[in-house]
Order: structure tokens, then sequence, then C-alpha cells
């Protein structure tokens, strides 16, 4: 297929004369392109620390701590493992804590209030038993 160099001029000059109809249809094509050309580039800053909130909590500490809160719901939870759980949950909570200071910069950077932006990303409070 051969490429064809028009300036946006001669283009525009082009568009003015086509008929209504397919005036409105290549209006349509055009806005369809436009979000591909607006998508905003990420900040090194906003990478970092979208990075670090989708991080999480690590799978062996979380499946552990599942398996202590389910063993605790059951009535089955021994001496020990109710230290270990309540090691657990400092643990969590300090990475919770964490994730909501990145949050929260990152809301400032991108001049958005945290529950906005929370939800742009889908991101939901955590749930403690």
């Amino acid at each position: 297929m051969a490429v064809v160099e028009v300036s946006s001029e001669q283009l525009l000059k082009a568009v003015v004369q086509l008929p209504q109809p397919e005036l409105e249809q290549f209006l349509a094509q055009v806005l369809t392109l436009r979000p591909r050309h607006a998508e905003r580039r990420l900040s090194q800053a906003e990478s970092e620390l979208l990075l670090k909130i989708n991080q999480g909590i690590p799978a062996d500490l979380q499946r552990r701590y599942n398996e202590l809160i389910g063993k605790r719901q059951n009535r089955s939870l021994t001496p020990q493992e109710y230290e270990e759980l309540l090691q657990l949950t400092d643990q969590v909570e300090l990475l919770d804590a964490k994730r909501v200071e990145y949050l929260l910069e990152l809301a400032q950077i991108r001049n958005k209030p945290l529950t906005l932006l929370m939800e742009e990303l889908g991101i939901h409070p955590p749930e403690y038993a």
C-alpha cells in the first residue's frame, strides 16, 4: 500500500468538501483515534508508586494469616498460634498502612481525592476478620 503525504491543511480542505453523511462518518472515525493519542504517560514517580501499591501482601504471609484466621473462627487456635496470628496481624496492618501511604502520595500527584483514586484503580479497603 502506497503512503500518500497530505498536510493537515490539505486534509481539512478535503474534509470541508465531504457531504454531511460522509463528514459525520469521518468525524466518528477520527474521534475513535483520539483516546490512543490522548493516552497519558505515567511519570517515573507514578510508575514506582503503582508498582508498590500493586505489590500486595506476600503469598506465604497471606496464606498463613488466612489459615490462622480460619482456625480462630473455628475456635481451634492454640496459644502459640494465637501469638503468631497477633504478629502476622501486625505485619499485615503495617503493609496495609504503607500501601495507603503510597495511595495518598499518588492521589496528591494526580490531584485527586483518595477515594476516587482507589475507585479508579479498583482498590477496596481491606476487610479485617
